[in-house]
């Protein structure tokens, strides 16, 4: 897992997420497979966007396993940490009844690692372990060289003298996206309601697979992949268009 150093805040562009709805409107009408309501846009776009992101651990694990590629752009492990980054998180948990919770963390997904007083990385070990290093006082847990056990969603730190100064890393959950509408002024249609709506969190690569994945969902077969990318850049042009 990372460290505290190795937390880094990607700079990217959300996936618009009336870009997607629209496009995929497009698609379904040429198809002739009827109306895609927002509702059921909405449910399907967040299982379709958390179907990928839990990819990216699975991805992960299997390109740790392989030799790296040290071309820059073509690195395997360094692209799927790359999307990974807008989700990790660094935070201070409540400490209650002998250890830090886990579940008190805002939308934690997936633990990582345990800071000590910001730079000092705490070791994990088995629950049937710890008892066996604390009665040897060779390997003896201090401060400086910490220990913890994860015991039903609560971080126990060694020595219980640790009540503070401890932060967690973790994968937080992607938030679910939303198209949103407002009501026309004078003609009484729903519009897209940007202000309240809330875009895809996934890398911006990720737009075509995630149009895909809807349209799967819908049953709709895509067997040229470019179709979804002219669909996309036509919805983007019209709105370029409009704003010029």
């Amino acid at each position: 897992m990372w460290s505290v150093y190795t937390i880094i805040k990607y700079k990217q562009m959300a996936i618009n997420v009336d870009t997607v709805y629209r496009t995929v409107l497009l698609i379904t009408n040429q198809q002739e497979r009827g109306y895609v309501t927002p509702d059921e846009f909405n449910k399907i776009a967040d299982q379709v966007q958390l179907g990928i992101f839990e990819k990216y651990m699975s991805d992960l694990n299997q390109q740790t396993r392989i030799s790296e590629n040290d071309t820059e752009y073509a690195n395997r492990v360094k692209n799927i940490d790359e999307k990974l980054g807008i989700f990790k998180k660094i935070n201070t948990p409540s400490y209650i009844a002998g250890g830090f919770q886990l579940d008190s963390l805002q939308d934690f997904y997936r633990f990582g690692s345990v800071i000590v007083d910001d730079y000092i990385e705490a070791q994990m070990v088995d629950n049937s372990e710890v008892y066996r290093i604390l009665r040897s006082p060779l390997i003896a847990p201090t401060r400086k060289q910490p220990l913890f056990t994860l015991q039903e969603n609560k971080v126990r730190m060694y020595p219980s003298s640790i009540v503070n100064g401890v932060q967690i890393t973790y994968l937080k959950k992607p938030v679910s996206p939303a198209w949103l509408s407002t009501s026309h002024p004078t003609l009484n249609v729903p519009i897209y309601d940007a202000v309240n709506s809330v875009n895809f969190e996934l890398h911006a690569s990720e737009q075509t697979d995630l149009i895909h994945g809807i349209l799967l969902y819908l049953g709709i077969i895509i067997k040229d992949p470019t179709l979804i990318e002219v669909a996309a850049q036509k919805i983007v042009q019209e709105d370029n268009n409009e704003k010029s």
